[in-house]
């Protein structure tokens, strides 16, 4: 039998956060802990669908006139405005201007290979593979890979987690966006920083803002967490609209997967801020015919669902008490944990628990430590430290910080 045209092909590694949760599961013991995977559970341990979402699903459900008709190629109109209403503010001068335009993408990343596969084709002159694309270190490995299968030659890092404070490297980060070459694109993290859960101040941003426009650099905005990181919408976009007040052109790519709890319904949007409405118009058309060699018609379900909520000003309300749910219980996780640490003396200083924001925390935790979690406490996390704060509940707080204090006393 002739050998498979497939056999020169390699098998590539396994996607760390999957990979995780998967040893997880086989994990037979009783006391096992997932701080890997990045989605909200109860204080049970359970996924958690929003009361609001399962309200909305039921009215779409009885709603007779809704089909499965395909929907525009760039998305259902209601859906696109109303998150960029959210992402941008009611009363963004953008918006007022009739400058703004988005794309519904399959989630955050859907939204960010789309503004990457635009950018690398028609910013910075055509089809410019060359232009530096600028990633935070550490950064969601997914950015690094998106923009390298989109087709950037050029990806950089820039500072920003200092080790040793364990914060910010304001400092560094300047630095590097001065030393950047013109026109250099920057993905930036609207809120919650994925992984390490530390944000830039408001007066922090406005010093980045001001280098940016100096040196003619393009701000991408990630914005996975909104109202998810402090529990306030307006409070966890500052940032993207702070840029727009200050003529900012830029990309702002949405995630409703943590804010919605809709992980598997792939909803997500890409804002666009130009400086006048025919750019915007003329950016969608190129983001049109990218689409449609991509997934041609996005799905309509979870689309539905936020579209409602956010156009109801009683949905919304509803909506809005069920974030900061969520929110209030991270922060609760956050204080317990550091106040457990502390109690029990466990070197170093634990605050950067409380300071952080957002689902993650980076820990401070080193590659042996975290591996003496995984093997002998059977405490799954990444190995970058990061921890999901909703992994933990008030019946395994105890178990996890002293297993902290073991690892960081026992293993250097």
């Amino acid at each position: 039998m002739a050998a498979s045209v497939f056999t020169a092909v390699p098998r590539a590694p396994p996607v760390a956060v999957f990979k995780l949760t998967a040893d997880f599961r086989e994990d037979g013991d009783a006391r096992k802990v997932n701080l890997g995977v990045g989605a909200y559970r109860t204080d049970e341990g359970q996924p958690w669908v929003l009361p609001v979402v399962k309200k909305v699903e039921q009215m779409i459900a009885n709603d007779n006139s809704l089909n499965h008709e395909y929907l525009p190629i760039l998305g259902l109109p209601e859906f696109r405005a109303n998150a960029s209403r959210i992402a941008l503010g009611d009363n963004s001068p953008a918006i007022k201007e009739n400058r703004i335009g988005s794309v519904q993408s399959l989630g955050g990343t859907g939204a960010l290979r789309i503004g990457a596969e635009f950018l690398r084709r028609w910013y910075n002159g055509n089809n410019n593979t060359a232009t530096p694309v600028y990633i935070s270190a550490p950064s969601w490995e997914n950015h690094n890979s998106v923009f390298v299968d989109a087709g950037f030659k050029d990806i950089r890092t820039y500072h920003y987690w200092d080790a040793a404070k364990r914060g910010l490297d304001l400092q560094g980060l300047l630095d590097d966006m001065e030393k950047a070459p013109e026109f250099s694109i920057f993905i930036l993290h609207a809120c919650a920083h994925n992984p390490t859960g530390t944000d830039p101040t408001p007066d922090q941003w406005k010093q980045i803002a001001a280098v940016m426009k100096r040196r003619f650099l393009f701000p991408f905005f990630d914005s996975a967490y909104q109202g998810f990181a402090s529990g306030s919408l307006d409070k966890d976009a500052w940032a993207v609209r702070y840029f727009v007040s200050e003529g900012f052109e830029l990309f702002c790519a949405q995630s409703f997967s943590k804010n919605f709890g809709l992980y598997n319904e792939r909803v997500g949007n890409l804002t666009v801020v130009g400086k006048d409405a025919d750019n915007v118009q003329r950016v969608l058309s190129q983001m049109e015919k990218i689409v449609r060699t991509t997934w041609s018609n996005p799905p309509s379900q979870g689309a539905r669902i936020v579209a409602t909520t956010l156009s109801s000003p009683q949905l919304f309300a509803e909506w809005k008490d069920n974030v900061k749910t969520m929110a209030d219980r991270v922060l609760l996780m956050r204080s317990e944990l550091r106040s457990r640490l502390e109690s029990l003396g466990t070197p170093g200083t634990w605050n950067h628990i409380t300071e952080q924001i957002g689902m993650f925390s980076f820990t401070g935790l080193n590659p042996k430590q975290v591996e003496y979690m995984i093997k002998e406490k059977h405490i799954y996390l990444m190995a970058s430290g990061r921890i999901n704060m909703c992994g933990l509940t008030t019946k395994n707080l105890d178990y996890v910080a002293k297993s902290i204090h073991e690892a960081v006393t026992k293993i250097q």
